[in-house]
């Protein structure tokens, strides 16, 4: 299984055994990795910015909390579909053109942003940062995915999704004291200025490299793209990945942040704090799941049943707040809780690993838009979905709801994934 695979990248050739070759081999393979993976980190922050700012932006923005889960979920909606032609740009024109043009819309986004004078302004640059930000994974992923084996790439992949997370860490504690200091318009602003030395970065290091060529049409392209995710090795885990990110999105970019200060009446920088805490998981858990893939194997168990337990951490949450089973718990309650969610959420990154190991290398960045597609469009679909939910019944009932969709998406990838169990 790795011996093709350890052929095609420098971090394994068999015809340069000095260490002094070895170390510049790394170095040549993951500088430019995390340049691109960088632009995950500015995803994240990007999308997560508007949960620790949520009372502000509506007030500003003249919308209510099933409004601002509209306009945030154009982020990814567009982000969703978006999805296909990046697949296609990335094999077709390869990972650092494709990454320097991403990069440029998503400052664009930020800007607009930080710009915005009401909701219409604000839903453009929603639209434009999704359109943007919609590679910002799939760059690094597709880049180590055509150079790694199917082994080394399961551990790779939740090395990029860790640093990526990062991003989630600057919109907690960090960005709180910002909007305290300043308002929520420095957050895009101070993203962009992200986008602009992340584009530089990749500009630098990342070099050029020869994509398929405009061998057919794009209209062809994009329908394999839909194929590969309709197909029966990738059904599993695109129906896995439809709840997994929303699941993420929904709490960390969106409800976390009024939980805590509406529901647990925390103030802003309270709030943050515990945000920041248990969004850690989010950088340390995909390392030790893809360490725990690599030794022990069984993966389609390790994703089942962290989505699984990840639902039940989440309900957990939810019943312990006002009008819960338990009573209002005190805050220490949702940081363990929470900090369990994110934990076990971050086994996700193996559903890229398992795309990976699913396709040949020539069709490896549409595979993996395929099912970044579905990570995507669930998110828009189950934010959008939430906004009622929570107007209706409160954010507790939103939590519930996610981690209801989490565990029959869980659920539905066992079943479509059984004779491979």
């Amino acid at each position: 299984m790795q011996g093709r695979g350890a052929e095609r990248t420098p971090l394994s050739s068999p015809d340069h055994s000095s260490t002094g070759y070895m170390r510049e081999a790394s170095l040549a393979f993951a500088a430019p990795l995390l340049a691109l993976a960088l632009g995950h980190v500015l995803s994240n922050l990007v999308r997560t910015l508007p949960a620790i700012a949520a009372d502000l932006l509506g007030r500003d923005l003249g919308v209510t909390a099933s409004g601002l889960a509209s306009l945030t979920g154009s982020y990814n909606l567009a982000f969703a579909l978006a999805q296909v032609p990046v697949g296609v740009a990335l094999d077709r024109f390869g990972t650092r053109r494709t990454a320097l043009g991403l990069l440029a819309v998503t400052g664009a986004g930020s800007v607009l942003a930080a710009l915005a004078g009401g909701a219409a302004g604000f839903l453009l640059a929603q639209i434009v940062l999704g359109l943007g930000c919609s590679g910002m994974l799939m760059c690094p992923i597709t880049y180590a995915a055509k150079r790694l084996s199917p082994g080394q790439f399961g551990l790779w992949s939740g090395l990029v999704q860790a640093f990526g997370n990062c991003g989630m860490l600057l919109s907690a504690s960090p960005l709180a004291l910002l909007v305290e200091a300043t308002d929520w318009r420095a957050g895009y602003l101070a993203c962009a200025g992200l986008a602009v030395l992340t584009l530089l970065l990749v500009a630098l290091l990342v070099r050029g490299e020869a994509g398929a060529g405009p061998g057919r049409g794009l209209a062809a392209d994009a329908r394999e793209v839909l194929r590969l995710a309709a197909s029966r090795r990738l059904r599993g885990v695109v129906v896995l990945a439809f709840a997994s990110f929303a699941v993420v999105i929904g709490v960390r970019g969106l409800w976390g942040g009024p939980w805590l200060m509406e529901e647990k009446g925390l103030p802003r920088v309270e709030a943050g704090n515990i945000l920041l805490l248990t969004t850690a998981a989010l950088v340390i858990g995909p390392a030790l799941w893809g360490i725990a893939d690599r030794r022990f194997g069984h993966r389609r168990a390790l994703l089942a049943w962290g989505h699984l337990g990840a639902a039940g951490a989440l309900a957990l949450t939810a019943l312990g707040g006002p009008g819960g089973p338990f009573g209002a718990l005190p805050p220490a309650w949702d940081a363990a809780t929470l900090l369990g969610f994110f934990l076990l959420i971050s086994v996700q990154p193996l559903a890229f690993a398992a795309t990976r190991t699913a396709v040949p290398p020539e069709v490896a960045g549409k595979a993996l838009a395929g099912v970044n597609l579905s990570f995507f469009a669930g998110a828009a679909a189950l934010q959008a979905l939430s906004g009622p939910v929570v107007s209706a019944a409160g954010t507790g009932a939103g939590l519930i709801f996610l981690a209801l969709a989490t565990a029959l998406a869980a659920l539905g990838y066992l079943i479509l994934t059984r004779r491979a169990g």
